[in-house]
């Protein structure tokens, strides 16, 4: 007999350990770091594409510079 109360107040106890208990809302300071979290990864993801904008923009100009030094030196070429 007491066996059996002694599992039954252990399954008690486990089937009401494992429910979640939403004991207190999460204060200030939990949506303040989120806050924080996101603006840093929104910093990070717009300064990476700066970077790659940059980048691409870098390769244009030297596309052009070569572009220009070849037209220059075929307009400079003394016909025959």
């Amino acid at each position: 007999m007491k066996r059996i109360v002694v599992f039954l107040l252990l399954a008690g106890l486990g089937g009401a350990c494992s429910v979640p208990v939403n004991a207190q809302s999460p204060g200030v300071a939990k949506y303040a770091r989120e806050s924080r979290e996101a603006s840093r990864k929104s910093a990070k993801k717009q300064q990476k594409m700066f970077k790659k904008a940059s980048k691409k923009q870098r390769k244009a100009m030297k596309k052009y510079a070569r572009a220009q030094r070849k037209a220059a030196k075929k307009a400079n070429r003394r016909p025959r």
